[in-house]
């Protein structure tokens, strides 16, 4: 078995990113009901629910980095999967709620305060960018560094977008605008949520991750000189960022090397990004039985 992990440490920017983030909802929230305007509150909701995705990230990471123990021999990797999944319902739950109060505002629009939207949305478009900045690094090599990145992002964008509509509000008057900003902003917003609870799902019940093409795997293994066959293969996520496989590889030559599981190794972690793996070597193609349950594989 081969592991591979990341020896970055986010802690500091998790910490920053929250703060600014908090302190940023505060000010948005505040004068978004001052303003009477649904826009900067649909968007201060999103930040807070960011807030806590990135609090729920944070500590999933800590929480990844315990040690194994006799009983949970795997540690809590897991949990960053977990972490994710309750993010996205608790997005969904706040998207239903802002969707819902936007149509109301539409069919019965109220003036707003144009000024203090462009101002504090404008405040939101270099806090979100610079949160953005802080995962920029990493988000090629971790997954849920990855996640924090284009989820600031976006905010940033979306912040960048109020702007455009308070302008727009200042210089038109159409009172309208901002409520329809908002259900643009939740249906943008809904597209990236959905995205993350499907792959947070099929984490969960084990899928092979989206990354992966498990019969570019397959045939990997198949093209090895060493290797006639294969069976029972499978590829599965440990934690958001960790990718575990494990196989039973036919090699008849019993002369098979050290070299060739370093080999195999290497190029799983170097080509599909596969940190954990167990081969088993059978010197035939034939089937064998379980004793326990008499199955045959």
């Amino acid at each position: 078995m081969a592991h591979h992990h990341s020896s970055n440490n986010y802690n500091r920017a998790f910490a920053i990113g929250v703060f600014l983030n908090i302190a940023f909802v505060i000010i948005e929230a505040t004068y978004g009901f001052r303003a009477d305007s649904l826009a900067l509150v649909t968007d201060a909701g999103h930040n807070l629910s960011d807030v806590l995705g990135l609090l729920l990230a944070w500590g999933a990471a800590v929480l990844a980095t315990f040690k194994p123990t006799p009983r949970r021999t795997f540690g809590f990797r897991r949990v960053t999967i977990l972490a994710s999944l309750i993010s996205a319902l608790l997005l969904l739950v706040a998207l239903g709620a802002i969707f819902w109060e936007a149509i109301g505002r539409l069919n019965a629009p109220r003036p707003v305060d144009s000024t203090t939207i462009i101002v504090v949305a404008g405040i939101g478009v270099v806090i979100n960018s610079l949160t953005a900045m802080l995962f920029f690094s990493g988000q090629k090599q971790d997954l849920n560094i990855r996640g924090a990145f284009l989820h600031m992002a976006a905010d940033a964008a979306i912040s960048l977008g109020v702007v455009c509509a308070g302008l727009a509000i200042l210089a038109t008057g159409i009172l309208w605008l901002d409520p329809l900003l908002s259900i643009l902003i939740t249906v943008i917003i809904l597209f990236g949520t959905l995205s993350l609870l499907r792959d947070s799902v099929n984490l969960a019940i084990d899928a092979v991750p989206r990354a992966i093409d498990p019969e570019k795997v397959r045939e990997y293994f198949l093209e090895l000189p060493e290797v006639v066959g294969l069976h029972d293969l499978h590829i599965w996520a440990m934690s958001t960022t960790e990718v575990a496989l494990t196989v039973h590889l036919v090699i008849p030559n019993p002369e098979v090397e050290d070299s060739f599981l370093q080999k195999v190794s290497h190029d799983l972690h170097h080509k599909f990004g596969i940190e954990h793996l167990t081969l088993q070597v059978e010197r035939t193609e034939g089937k064998f039985c379980l004793p326990a349950n008499h199955s045959c594989h």
